[in-house]
């Protein structure tokens, strides 16, 4: 595992030992570490939905379209 040192104002360095107290983190670096992975999830799920949006318009969300779903689940949970 790589180092990196990050150097911040008095404030944001009380925040950060505050939120390290306060939910459970062990040191620092595992809040910051927690921040960057919710950080990339946000950005993989963004280009998601931003693929989605661009993406050509298929049949309409209907009772009909979920129940295929279900049945492409049941199907493969089967195998």
């Amino acid at each position: 595992m790589g180092t990196m040192n990050i150097s911040l104002p008095d404030q944001l360095r009380a925040f950060v030992d505050e939120q390290v107290a306060e939910k459970g983190y062990g040191t620092s670096s595992e809040y910051m570490r927690e921040l960057i992975r919710r950080d990339r999830d946000r950005q993989v799920l963004r280009n998601l939905v931003l693929e989605g949006a661009a993406s050509a318009p298929s049949g309409p969300a209907d009772a009909a379209y979920f129940d295929g779903l279900r049945e492409r689940v049941r199907g493969r949970a089967q195998e």
